[in-house]
């Protein structure tokens, strides 16, 4: 069994290791095609394809640092790490859009017609790949596999958007369409920088997760039996996934420890199932004078 799951966490490294030289190498592929076919879509998505080979060797590095166990200087492991390095990876992705809008702006009030027929083999050798690390990724069954996997597919749909307006200048003299792509690819990675920037924030700042539904919580834990009221919840992420909850259960009647430590067992399973991986629970009886009931 042992060996077993060592060998499935280290294909979960494998997978990005191979996704990311992939990514990286054609990197190189494309900021030098886009220079040679003069083509402001194909630089804006090496661009972005830099990002996501940064991303990428994060995630490589994290898969690997998430598997060490707490220290006493990290309590909760080394999940947020990630966050440090989204949030690098956005500033990175931030400005090469920036750059390449200035660049693709004035292109499209002065178009340049580029190299069609580089164009097109350049798309062609892109779809397929990103489609090689996207079906790389895809074998893999780890949160962290999975979210790179969509960040790869986004490549695959830019270069689609390449190849069919490099079809149209193949038959039609638009040479606006290459700025235009250029433009269109850049505001899409912006958008999805501000979102997962804010998303980032949110978890740095201890924001309740976006998931987890805290009325939900009270709901379930109100219908138990044995419980009169909660107070004191708090929620928040380590890394967007592990999500960690603490909270006040005030009980209907007092209780034998071994009952207390039952109900314990029923509450971690019920917020298991509502997507809470570690709870911190404090009983109560009514006359009980709890300080932290109105604090926060």
């Amino acid at each position: 069994m042992h060996s077993h799951e060592s060998h499935s966490q280290h294909e979960d490294v494998q997978h990005i290791k191979t996704a990311f030289f992939l990514n990286l190498s054609f990197t190189f592929v494309e900021l030098v095609g886009g220079l040679l076919t003069n083509s402001m879509a194909i630089l804006s998505d090496a661009v972005h394809d830099l990002g996501d080979s940064f991303s990428l060797s994060i995630s490589w590095y994290f898969q690997r640092v998430a598997k060490k166990p707490r220290t006493k200087e990290y309590t909760y492991g080394f999940k947020r790490f990630s966050l440090l390095g989204a949030l690098i990876n956005s500033i990175i992705l931030l400005v090469g859009s920036v750059v390449i809008l200035l660049h693709a702006i004035p292109r499209l009030l002065r178009p340049q017609q580029p190299d069609v027929e580089g164009m097109l083999l350049l798309a062609v050798l892109g779809l397929f790949v990103n489609a090689l690390a996207v079906y790389r990724m895809r074998k893999g069954r780890s949160i962290n596999e999975r979210v790179v996997s969509l960040h790869l597919l986004e490549d695959v749909l830019g270069w689609i958007a390449v190849l069919v307006g490099a079809g149209v200048m193949y038959f039609v003299e638009a040479p606006f369409i290459d700025p235009l792509l250029s433009i269109g690819i850049s505001l899409f990675i912006l958008f999805n920088v501000f979102r997962n920037m804010r998303e980032s924030l949110r978890i740095i700042l201890q924001g309740s997760p976006a998931r987890l539904n805290v009325e939900e919580v009270k709901k379930v834990l109100l219908a138990m039996d044995e419980v009169d009221d909660v107070h004191d919840l708090h929620t928040w992420s380590v890394d967007g996934e592990y999500n960690v909850l603490t909270i006040h259960v005030v009980l209907r009647k007092e209780m034998s420890m071994a009952n207390q430590r039952r109900l314990k067992k029923d509450i971690r399973q019920s917020l298991l199932s509502l997507g809470v991986h570690h709870c911190t629970i404090e009983l109560e009886v009514h006359d009980e004078d709890c300080e932290m009931e109105n604090c926060c």
